[in-house]
């Protein structure tokens, strides 16, 4: 138990170390501006899940209303 301790520790000290060196491949998606293209069509693809179900929802409810 005692020699698990350290290597946890030591583990999460060098994921953290390895991330802050992944600092230029973000700055080189930004200045590509494809960041700004992976945001855009995450967001899209957010937006057509929301009026799915939405739609979806009033779909339901009427069914819910024929019902009664």
């Amino acid at each position: 138990m005692s020699k698990i301790i350290p290597f946890i520790i030591s583990l999460f000290l060098s994921i953290s170390a390895a991330a802050q060196g992944e600092q230029t491949s973000s700055n080189l998606m930004r200045s590509n501006l494809k960041i700004y293209v992976v945001v855009g069509v995450l967001l899209i693809i957010f937006a057509g899940i929301i009026v799915y179900l939405l739609a979806l929802d009033s779909r339901l409810k009427k069914l819910e209303d024929n019902s009664n």
